[in-house]
């Protein structure tokens, strides 16, 4: 029993590596279309998405595998605030790069990377072990709703001045799908709902950038030029691929039209190339990702590991689905990644060290293997 207990979970670990493998090979599609456009060289992307993201991720999937998840639970403050400052040090002019009028990124001996996506699993930590504490104490007010704000509450100021709303949605969701899972009473579940619609409204009348995403998103009509660009890009590519596609590697928007077709844009580079059923079967592999994680966390031997793999989950499958989601004119542009897919060195690791995690808390589940 305690060696079949033992072994990572199997349908997990082929969605993430299908999902990877079939991931490497969109993306190598459209590096070849921005790379056609003379924008970069091939040594470079290679370098900073296979080597660095693909490449140490899957050494970091290998290492957080082999560690015991209840070992993050000890470290979960330390990790929270490490990942705050790092966040914070953005803001220095000597480190910190501005790019696409958000500043997220640090760059140290010659190399770059988004402390931001680093704090998307700390917070998921800082969440899972906080509300595992409180168990005792999960109907009193201070310690429940007080708790979430507190955790939140710096990632929050932190985003906001980058600006980064995409990553703090992330974040949020994460916690907020840890905070309900705890099992909070329905009260404060309404109290809580409230606030972020309160914060979202705020959001909406103090950043500029918000208003313009909202309004490209309800009139895409209007800034075909500008902010709307880009979806009215996707949606063409996306169409034209019809039920097949035009084929790997056939497509056409990725060498001039579309925006950040390595990133952002991903999603539409596979609708155009394969189509309807390609696309289709990508949303299908998410699902079937998310029914896994979340059915392993609900067998985990203990509350702090079914927090952490639904706080996993959730941020790993609802950064796949709002990418998706916009670039079918579904939700705002939001700069979210296509998780296990888009091109980002650091979100890759981070991904892939957190679907490790998953893999850590399927051996010591409780499901029939």
């Amino acid at each position: 029993m305690t060696k079949r207990r033992s072994r990572i979970d199997k349908p997990l670990a082929i969605l993430i590596f299908t999902l990877l493998i079939g991931g490497s090979m969109i993306f190598a599609s459209a590096a070849f279309g921005y790379l056609a456009r003379g924008n970069g060289n091939v040594s470079s992307v290679a370098f900073n998405h296979l080597v660095l993201g693909a490449g140490v991720g899957l050494l970091a999937l290998v290492a957080t595998t082999n560690i015991d998840y209840r070992v993050w639970r000890r470290f979960a403050p330390l990790l929270f605030v490490l990942s705050l400052i790092a966040t914070g040090l953005v803001f220095l002019p000597q480190i910190g790069l501005e790019h696409g009028g958000g500043r997220r990124w640090l760059e140290l001996a010659g190399i770059s990377f988004q402390p931001s996506e680093v704090l998307k699993l700390a917070t998921v930590f800082m969440a899972a072990a906080y509300f595992s504490a409180i168990r005792a104490r999960i109907q009193s007010s201070w310690h429940t709703v007080g708790g979430l704000i507190a955790i939140l509450a710096f990632p929050s100021v932190i985003l906001i001045l980058q600006p980064d709303i995409g990553t703090l949605g992330i974040i949020v969701a994460s916690v907020l799908a840890i905070y309900f899972t705890a099992g909070v009473s329905w009260k404060y579940i309404a109290l809580t709902v409230c606030i972020v619609l309160v914060a979202l409204g705020a959001l909406f009348v103090m950043k500029q950038h918000v208003r313009d995403r909202i309004t490209t998103f309800f009139y895409p009509a209007q800034n075909q030029q500008a902010e709307g660009y880009q979806i009215k890009q996707s949606l063409i590519a996306i169409g034209s691929g019809g039920l097949t596609g035009r084929g790997f590697g056939q497509g056409v928007q990725k060498f001039t039209y579309l925006p950040e077709p390595m990133g952002d844009s991903i999603f539409a580079v596979a609708g155009e190339e394969l189509g309807f059923i390609g696309s289709t079967s990508i949303v299908i592999l998410f699902l079937l990702f998310a029914l896994r994680g979340f059915t392993l966390a609900s067998r985990s031997q203990d509350l702090f590991g079914t927090l952490l793999g639904v706080g996993i989950t959730t941020y790993l499958v609802s950064e796949a689905f709002i990418n998706i989601a916009s670039m079918l004119g579904v939700l705002p542009l939001t700069g979210i990644p296509l998780t296990f897919i888009s091109q980002g060195g650091s979100a890759m690791l981070v991904s892939l060290a957190s679907a490790g995690i998953l893999l850590n808390i399927s051996k010591h589940s409780n499901i029939g293997r």
